[in-house]
């Protein structure tokens, strides 16, 4: 990939010419697409061009980018011209996306032409649906786009928009126009496109960096990308804890008790389990930990970096942390949370923030916060725990950030005090128990079988039914390793049963691994 500044020869402004100058934008919500547009079209008119635009909007965020189309030109002898509505495919001049992936898809719907189209598009990854929901990695291989990007376009122009936009406190649409005029597809001055920017009033002066910051990094083809933006907090991230003085004991247990190599997984381990729930919960981590480090080192795991350790550090946590009503009302009450939100949204002080969010708790995550002894004699009760049900399994539009709610959720977030006398909690000790018990028998025998045992905790995550789903797809990974335990290729049947039941989340590929398993085990 290479970025490159071309001057095409068009025509000075307010001269003639015999065909509209064409330009596709291609953005996602919040990406400033339609800021972008009215932009460009300013821009012409300014120069008394006729300019036109239209945009067909996509189905929802991330699912489909919204398509901005414009033609602009000077009027011919006197005569207004009439312009297309839509971009026709091989008469586009300019396609602008402000996502990667984007840019691929242009190239697929014909816009891109390695005759006629100047690609300007940001190299950063905005996630889709179907990126994100996938079991395992999702994530498209942005490979294919960076060969397609040098083959498809006449003239590329591609780097970090967005990180060069936040960096100068604007949006990515600043950038790609300050792109636009560094490509200098349209004959206009610098000054031209500062004026329409200036024109906005509010946010200007951000805009203005960032529009000075692309169009200078275009025309210098400066090599070194733009500074990127601190990384965000994840709403799940170890918070305060991260510095809180009741892991410095711990830190201290750690440091002393494992080997170097492990050092780095077992302390985020740690932050994230002391986060969940407290220092106490963050010792019973550590114990649990050096246990399996002891099995490790017998294993002769010192030969192996300590990888069986490495992967417990990981996947013990992820065991330890898992995702309960408690959880959920403790994440959605945080002020990093909102504070990201207003970030996102670029909310100033005079507006106020109100998310609405759609809730549909079961009766089983009702049920898992009660102690465990309650919870067990309710679940025998099931006419009873169906009456509950069909009153408390109700989807609810709950707006977060009201006080009701607010404080509700605040609460309950509050409960983690309860939490290791809860049902959930029994259940999920348990079930992590017998995971670690498989793993620690396996690794005396088969190094490697029980890495990749541990290795199929990725396969539980999420809440409710999510939850439920991966956890069936994980005792039937377990059941169907038990069969080729006795085996020398026992790690790779593993492994090919853990990447199946990532890959599809009705469990098919699964299923048909199993099936060749049983034939002959």
């Amino acid at each position: 990939m290479r970025d490159e500044t071309v001057r095409l020869a068009l025509p000075a402004a307010g001269d003639a010419t015999e065909r509209p100058i064409s330009l596709a934008i291609v953005a996602m919500g919040g990406q400033g697409g339609g800021v972008l547009t009215d932009w460009i079209v300013q821009l012409a008119e300014n120069h008394a061009w006729v300019a036109q635009s239209t945009s067909v909007p996509g189905v929802a965020q991330r699912t489909g980018a919204t398509i901005y189309y414009i033609e602009a030109m000077p009027p011919l002898d006197g005569r207004k011209p009439i312009l297309s509505l839509m971009p026709t495919p091989g008469d586009v001049d300019v396609v602008m996306a402000a996502e990667f992936m984007e840019a691929g898809r242009s190239i697929l719907r014909g816009l891109v032409t390695p005759d006629r189209t100047t690609l300007i598009a940001s190299n950063h990854r905005s996630f889709a649906i179907g990126e994100k929901i996938a079991p395992g990695n999702g994530i498209a291989d942005k490979g294919a786009v960076t060969g397609a990007i040098g083959v498809a376009a006449k003239t590329e122009i591609i780097f970090d928009m967005n990180a060069l936009a936040t960096a100068n406190g604007s949006v990515i649409s600043a950038a790609m126009f300050g792109a636009l005029a560094g490509a200098g597809v349209l004959p206009f001055s610098r000054e031209s496109y500062l004026d329409v920017i200036r024109a906005g009033g509010k946010g200007a002066a951000a805009s203005v960096r960032a529009f000075e910051a692309a169009l200078d990094r275009v025309q210098s083809k400066s090599p070194e990308p733009a500074t990127p933006p601190p990384p965000k907090a994840a709403d799940n991230a170890p918070s305060p804890t991260a510095v809180d003085p009741r892991l410095a004991g711990l830190i201290a247990r750690l440091t002393k008790e494992l080997p170097e190599a492990v050092q780095a997984m077992s302390r985020a381990g740690l932050k994230k389990v002391v986060d969940f729930q407290d220092a106490a919960y963050g010792g019973e981590y550590l114990d649990i930990l050096g246990k399996l480090h002891a099995t490790d080192r017998s294993s002769g795991g010192a030969s192996r970096n300590f990888a069986f350790t490495q992967a417990a550090a990981k996947y013990l946590a992820n065991a330890m942390t898992y995702d309960d009503v408690i959880r959920v009302a403790d994440l959605k009450t945080r002020s990093s949370r909102r504070a990201r939100i207003e970030g996102e949204l670029e909310l100033s002080q005079d507006q106020v923030l109100q998310t609405t969010e759609f809730m549909h708790p079961r009766m089983e995550e009702v049920m898992g916060m009660l102690p465990a002894s309650f919870g067990r004699w309710l679940g025998g009760r099931p006419r009873l725990l169906g009456w509950l049900d069909r009153r408390v399994n109700k989807g609810r539009r709950v707006r977060t950030y009201s006080l009701p709610w607010f404080l509700t959720l605040y609460v309950v977030g509050g409960l983690r005090g309860m939490r290791r006398g809860s049902l959930r909690h029994a259940v999920e000790t348990a079930h992590r128990d017998e995971w670690l018990k498989a793993a620690a028998e396996a690794v005396q025998a088969n190094y490697q079988l029980g890495v990749e045992i541990l290795q199929c905790r990725r396969l539980v995550k999420g809440y409710s039914d999510t939850h439920s789903r991966g956890l069936s797809k994980f005792d039937k990974t377990l059941a169907a390793i038990k069969l080729v335990e006795q085996r020398e290729d026992a790690a790779d049947w593993a492994r090919r049963l853990r990447e199946a039941a990532l890959k599809d989340s009705a469990g098919k590929e699964l299923d048909g691994v199993i099936q060749t398993i049983r034939t002959f085990a």
